[in-house]
């Protein structure tokens, strides 16, 4: 049974840093991607980054690029997601997802994604 677990959310103020680890067991690592979505509270849920873990290419939404950062450690089937230059906007729970696309469109195909772990908290304050 595939199975994703994330970790590493909690409290920051702004322009702080966070890392999200992702693990991942159950699957072949290698054959799927892997996102990072949020969801703030009445808002749709929006994809984040994604990582091809067979490649190593990435995606990044506009509204993180240049201060967030995926990495696939392959070894440890892990995913992580550094966060720096937090803003109160990023606040939201995150989820880690395995599957596709992995590029632009993972906001509006996120059902696609096949396995998604239980989330966690990101809060910053300003």
């Amino acid at each position: 049974e595939a199975q994703l677990v994330e970790s590493g959310g909690g409290l920051v103020q702004a322009g702080g840093s966070l890392r999200l680890s992702c693990a991942a067991s159950g699957f072949t690592y290698d054959d799927y991607g892997i996102g990072w979505f949020r969801q703030a509270p009445g808002k749709e849920r929006e994809g984040v980054t994604c990582i091809s873990t067979s490649d190593g290419s990435t995606y990044y939404a506009d509204s993180v690029k240049g201060r967030f950062t995926i990495s696939s450690d392959n070894a440890k089937n892990t995913v992580y997601l550094q966060m720096n230059s937090l803003k109160p906007d990023d606040t939201a729970v995150y989820f880690c997802a395995a599957g596709w696309p992995c590029m632009s469109t993972m906001t509006q195909d996120s059902m696609k994604f096949s396995s998604w772990g239980q989330g966690t908290q990101v809060t910053v304050s300003s």
